[in-house]
């Protein structure tokens, strides 16, 4: 296991949003938090990296807690999260972006990330701003690589994007965990959840209400038309 978090709790001001979140996470799996809007994914995401202070409970990251430590900290451990409005610099090159974002001890170099996406080898003298959606989602997901995470979280990475494009994602997302990186997914989308995750889980009102393998999942039509509103087999 490289990521545990246990009974965390979160507050935005006095509004209780996470109310006893407790999920794993196993080397080299991509798991996902389903879930309707507000339902706690985003704050989950932003307890693990820091951003949201657990009020209660805890995160372990290989077997020693992280919480309480601030963000860049955990980042340099090997936690990173590829928010949903991406934070590329629109203003900077996307190799800028990608040298930005570079560690010295880290196994991925510029080639690495150009051969999961070519497009941006292609487009790296180009400006952020210059970039089609799906290209700076490409470069979000690249630019969080160069800093040697163990985990990798994905907030909505295809969001509104063309199906041609959303497909080209999920195969890089294939690559990326073909090298052994474990990765937590937040997405709407349900067939691309499907064909990347191992586990699930659903969050609703900040609670964990439901984990499982894929293959249940995909199996359980009364938990997804439950939780979630709609079925595959539909």
């Amino acid at each position: 296991m490289i990521l545990q978090v246990e009974d965390v709790h979160g507050y935005y001001g006095k509004s209780h949003i996470l109310q006893g979140v407790s999920l794993q996470v196993d080397a080299g799996e991509v798991v996902t938090l389903l879930g309707r809007n507000g339902a706690g994914k985003t704050t989950t995401l932003k307890s693990i990296v820091g951003v949201v202070a657990p009020a209660q409970g805890r995160v372990l990251f290989e077997g020693k807690q992280v919480s309480g430590l601030p963000p860049h900290k955990i980042a340099a451990r090997g936690v990173c999260l590829v928010p949903e409005h991406r934070g590329i610099f629109k203003l900077l090159t996307v190799e800028e972006n990608l040298k930005m974002a570079a560690r010295k001890e880290s196994a991925w170099g510029l080639e690495d990330v150009y051969k999961i996406f070519p497009r941006l080898k292609e487009r790296r003298k180009n400006g952020g701003g210059q970039l089609s959606g799906g290209e700076q989602q490409m470069l979000a997901i690249a630019r969080a690589l160069m800093t040697h995470p163990r985990v990798m979280m994905l907030d909505e990475p295809v969001e509104g994007l063309a199906p041609v494009i959303v497909d080209e994602i999920v195969a890089q997302i294939r690559l990326i965990k073909a090298t052994g990186m474990s990765i937590i997914l937040v997405e709407q989308n349900l067939e691309v959840c499907t064909q990347l995750a191992d586990r699930h889980y659903i969050v609703e009102q900040g609670r964990i209400v439901y984990s499982g393998s894929n293959a249940a999942f995909l199996a359980d039509d009364g938990i997804k038309d439950r939780y979630l509103g709609v079925n595959l087999a539909a």
